[in-house]
């Protein structure tokens, strides 16, 4: 049994239902794709949570499902902004309070635009960090964006292999 993390009590003191589910993670491949494998997950309902910076927006975050990866001109065109780039990794603990591979959109240390993939809408429930590495919490999707304030946009594209 994992402590409650701060993404589960945000949750709680805000009376939204969730479903804990742990998995057995690698340090290795802390990749999404690797979490819905040992959640015995369809990639398309577990969402990786991405750390990214707009020339005038400044940091965001973006939601994609995992096998697949952010499309930066749409997400750019929806946050408003010209480019968008991804946070170096050294940057995304001092930036969200969570360390790489248990980056969740909630109970951040700091307020970031959020931006989820559209595709969210296509399921009854998501997985999403916990906030610990090895848990995931499920929620519905109308539940993560209200809790999040985030916005619904077209911004994953599947991963393109030999670039």
């Amino acid at each position: 049994m994992t402590e409650k993390t701060n993404a589960m009590r945000l949750l709680e003191q805000a009376g939204i239902p969730y479903e804990i589910h742990h998995y057995v993670y690698d340090e290795g491949d802390l990749s999404a794709e690797k979490a819905a494998e040992n959640l015995g997950m369809p990639h398309e309902r577990v969402f990786k949570t991405l750390v990214l910076r707009g020339e005038h927006r400044g940091i965001m975050l973006a939601l994609v499902p995992a096998g697949t990866e952010i499309d930066f001109k749409r997400l750019a065109r929806a946050a408003g902004d010209k480019h968008v780039e991804m946070v170096p990794l050294n940057e995304v603990r001092k930036l969200t309070g969570y360390e790489r591979g248990a980056v969740t959109p909630l109970a951040l240390s700091k307020k970031f635009p959020i931006f989820i993939d559209e595709t969210l809408e296509l399921w009854s429930s998501v997985g999403i960090s916990a906030g610990a590495r090895g848990v995931e919490i499920m929620l519905t999707p109308p539940d993560l964006l209200q809790i999040t304030s985030a916005e619904i946009a077209d911004i994953a594209r599947s991963i393109q292999r030999g670039r």
